[in-house]
């Protein structure tokens, strides 16, 4: 299956479709009380985007399919992905005034809400998983685990905190690394591990999802950077050049443009080989690591 093939684009609104489904079963309808509350957590969840960690989730589960609804856990880690957002477009973050072309949560409403919405999409992330899947304890668990462990302070909140230190000092390779894989790609990882977890994947599928996450999450940071340098916010959708404004150290700052693309295309063809090896119909997920690799925003 090629990436820009209609067949790929068929499975990719297929899967979307279900997760804004998802979104509207599981989630409590925004005049639950308190109402602004759930009216502003819907306004991010559902302001559109990519949906790509669910999508990437269910992917992964769909190489060995099993009787257990992966919907619940794409809105889960789309649940945690937004309240992320949400986050770091704050004042005292990253002070973002768009977000997929629309204003972001605290200037659709004020600071303080969104700070909570945010607070709320994580918390509810992590109760949607243990009680969609009480009937299953294992697997249950293993997927609070993947998420929480994918959100904590060493990975996504550990990376930020890396990315605010860097913008107060030198930064290098190193640190550039440690942001990428732990801001971005450690989520992007959990999305395929908890795929897997979901799935009827054979022994050891799971050390491997982790090495697929591990080399897709750092491919689409990469090339995340590099898009905010040769991208504009209409096509976007969110201010760019913000990376250069705030002084941030970028792989295209750091390394160029043109070894920053190289680096990006080796480890989304690491991607594709693990992938491959992992067995099972792998043809959807590796069309989509080489869409991630390609996109336009």
């Amino acid at each position: 299956m090629l990436h820009d093939s209609p067949e790929f684009k068929a499975r990719m609104k297929d899967l979307i479709a279900q997760t804004e489904t998802g979104i509207d079963r599981w989630m409590p309808a925004a005049t639950t009380r308190p109402a602004v509350l759930h009216e502003a957590m819907l306004y991010s969840l559902k302001a559109g985007g990519k949906r790509l960690r669910p999508v990437l989730l269910m992917a992964a589960y769909q190489m060995f399919p099993s009787k257990l609804d992966p919907i619940p856990a794409a809105v889960a880690i789309e649940c945690l992905h937004t309240y992320s957002l949400i986050h770091d477009d704050l004042p005292c973050m990253d002070n973002s005034d768009l977000r997929r072309g629309n204003p972001t949560c605290h200037k659709k409403f004020d600071e303080p809400t969104a700070l909570l919405a945010g607070d709320a999409l994580l918390t509810y992330a992590l109760w949607l998983l243990a009680d969609a899947y009480r009937d299953n304890a294992a697997v249950a668990v293993g997927l609070v685990r993947d998420l929480g462990d994918a959100s904590g302070s060493q990975k996504l909140i550990g990376g930020q905190m890396e990315d605010i230190i860097g913008e107060r000092g030198v930064i290098d390779a190193d640190r550039l690394d440690f942001i990428h894989h732990n801001k971005t790609a450690a989520l992007l990882t959990a999305a395929i591990t908890m795929g897997v977890r979901l799935s009827n994947a054979p022994a050891g599928a799971l050390d491997k999802a982790v090495e697929i996450g591990r080399n897709v999450g750092l491919a689409f940071q990469i090339i995340d950077d590099i898009l905010d340098v040769t991208s504009d916010a209409a096509t976007m959708g969110k201010p760019v050049g913000a990376d250069a404004d705030n002084k941030k150290v970028t792989y295209p700052r750091l390394h160029g443009l043109e070894a920053s693309r190289k680096r990006a295309h080796e480890l989304s063809e690491r991607a594709v080989t693990l992938a491959n090896e992992l067995g099972g119909d792998a043809s959807f997920l590796v069309a989509l690591i080489r869409s991630m690799e390609h996109r336009i925003n």
